[in-house]
């Protein structure tokens, strides 16, 4: 039996279970408490587990994620809720810094166990200092886990792993799945596994790799190639950005021989790049055709939505290049 559910109501039945079940797990941020939320996404918390387990704070992220890191030190499990990851930048010294390097810099005598989480990428006609992908940022630190979840069930079950998890993990929501429903399961969600992908649709022609809310753009391109042009696509929802899961990517390329990722971040230095690095390092014989990255224009995101359109990865300019690597154009 399953049941219907948002991504957000995902999100806060994570944190309401994990909150349950460990006492030192607590919330922290701008708008968690009495708002609720700034996306809805802590509804009830406040009630059910009082204010100094559902913290308010001011706008300050430095300040707030500098709490956390130091909690988390100190033996709780901190969940520090940035209102957009565009405003983490103003925290990243922390993130960075204190809580991916500690371990190692201790000698493996103190954790970090925190989760930061929050909004990533462009929700659309919000401007640049609110509609930017900054996974390829995190992915890049050692120290630190990095997640992005498509569906609800995922948002659910890697947030209950994230927040056990005794190391920091940065786990990337995206604001335009906070109201988009899924089926769930009747039973409880149980903790997912925070370094593999998940391969959505199979496929014999191409993969397509993506994460986040182009998982749904990646869907789309399956269905018109399989529809209109008869191109099988293998669609894999990478999930894990940090670490990737390298053995799901290469046994796809090794059947398929074709590949291409989509992303909202910048196409320099982004996770397609990481991508086609593992495949012509470890799966260059089995490839039919150059591999291929679909991303953000680089430019700051514009406010405009026509703009905006341009600058954000096209369905029918991806469908087109797959026809080219299939040779159908």
């Amino acid at each position: 039996m399953s049941k219907t559910t948002s991504f957000r109501l995902a999100i806060r039945d994570a944190i309401a279970d994990e909150m349950r079940r460990d006492p030192r797990i607590f919330l922290i941020g701008e708008e968690v408490a009495q708002y609720q939320g700034a996306y809805k996404a802590s509804q009830d918390l406040l009630k059910e587990f009082g204010h100094k387990r559902v913290i308010d704070t001011p706008i300050a992220e430095y300040g707030f994620a500098g709490i956390g890191v130091g909690a988390a030190f100190a033996g709780l499990r901190p969940i520090v809720e940035f209102m957009t990851f565009n405003f983490a930048m103003q925290a990243i010294d922390h993130i960075v810094n204190s809580a991916a390097k500690t371990l190692y810099m201790s000698g493996g005598s103190i954790n970090c166990p925190i989760v930061f989480r929050g909004p990533n990428g462009a929700p659309r006609n919000v401007a640049a200092q609110h509609s930017q992908c900054f996974a390829s940022w995190y992915a890049h630190c050692p120290g630190l886990k990095v997640v992005a979840p498509y569906t609800a069930i995922e948002a659910n079950g890697l947030l209950k792993a994230a927040i056990r998890d005794d190391n920091p993990v940065v786990f990337l929501e995206h604001e335009s799945l906070y109201g988009k429903n899924f089926e769930i399961p009747d039973n409880e969600i149980l903790p997912m596994p925070l370094d593999r992908a998940i391969v959505v649709r199979g496929g014999a022609d191409v993969t397509i790799t993506a994460f986040s809310i182009s998982v749904d753009q990646a869907l789309s391109v399956a269905d018109e190639l399989q529809n209109k042009h008869g191109i099988s696509a293998e669609v894999i929802n990478l999930v894990s950005l940090r670490p990737i899961d390298k053995d799901t990517i290469i046994k796809s390329v090794k059947k398929t021989g074709r590949i291409l990722n989509i992303e909202e971040g910048w196409l320099e230095c982004g996770i397609g790049s990481e991508i086609i690095s593992i495949v012509i390092e470890d799966a260059f014989d089995y490839l039919d055709c150059e591999p291929k990255r679909v991303a953000t224009a680089g430019v700051p995101m514009p406010y405009s939505k026509n703009l905006e359109q341009l600058a954000l990865p096209d369905t029918n300019q991806i469908v087109n290049l797959i026809k080219c690597m299939c040779r159908l154009n």
